[in-house]
């Protein structure tokens, strides 16, 4: 009786690929188990890691799989159209995600600049919005993310919820804003507190915290211009 085709969830459960995944990110993983779970199944008496091993061998590397067509695809034993097509589908969803990162990211190198880049989307807003602007090494804007909306006249942003995506995004630093809307960017009290605890987490995690930013209605209050977070 001919051999059937190799399910992923025949390999043993410490092999299989998504079970890696889950377990420690596809950081971890290798190419071919990458490919492998693109793939999805394997072929006669191979499992899909060992049909990616030979489809990375017949191209030599990843980055000329790149530039493999249908056809070179299919040409080998146990590709058909279908796995081709997944493999060529989610090559070129990387590489749309690739012109995106390449497009121009702004820098946030000033006060000024964050103040700018939320002032409009914040000064009108009748509740407290709490953002967060995560930033490279090099001070571009990886993400923005906001935290928390607040009642009429106060917000609640906790240090947790602030950090867990900066920390996802591998960000270096980040700068926090949020909005007044009686107009007066001048901090209260708790602003102040909040900025201290940002402050002494991020010294812990590894996040500088470059600024926090109080946007009102036509200005805004930098408290690192200020000096409060010397």
């Amino acid at each position: 009786m001919a051999a059937s085709s190799v399910l992923v969830r025949e390999i043993p459960q410490e092999d299989r690929p998504r079970e890696r995944l889950r377990q420690v990110g596809p950081e971890q993983m290798s190419n071919a188990e990458l490919l492998a779970i693109l793939l999805r199944t394997g072929s006669r008496g191979r499992s899909a890691v060992a049909l990616a091993e030979q489809i990375l061998k017949r191209f030599g590397s990843i980055r000329d799989l790149l530039e493999a067509d249908l056809e070179e695809l299919t040409d080998i034993p146990g590709v058909g159209l279908a796995k081709a097509a997944q493999v060529k589908a989610a090559i070129e969803v990387g590489r749309r995600i690739a012109r995106l990162s390449n497009v121009s990211r702004p820098r946030i190198l000033s006060a000024q600049d964050a103040a700018d880049y939320m002032m409009d989307r914040l000064r009108f807003q009748l509740k407290e919005h709490f953002v967060a602007l995560h930033l490279d090494a090099k001070r571009r804007l990886i993400g923005e993310e906001i935290v928390s909306v607040g009642s009429l006249d106060s917000t609640i942003a906790h240090p947790r919820e602030i950090f867990k995506t900066a920390i996802k995004r591998s960000a270096s630093a980040i700068i926090c804003l949020h909005n007044h809307p009686s107009g007066d960017p001048t901090p209260s009290y708790e602003d102040l507190e909040v900025t201290r605890r940002l402050i002494e987490c991020g010294q812990i995690l590894g996040v500088d915290v470059l600024d926090h930013i109080v946007i009102g209605s036509h200005s805004f209050c930098s408290m690192r211009e200020k000096g409060w977070l010397d």
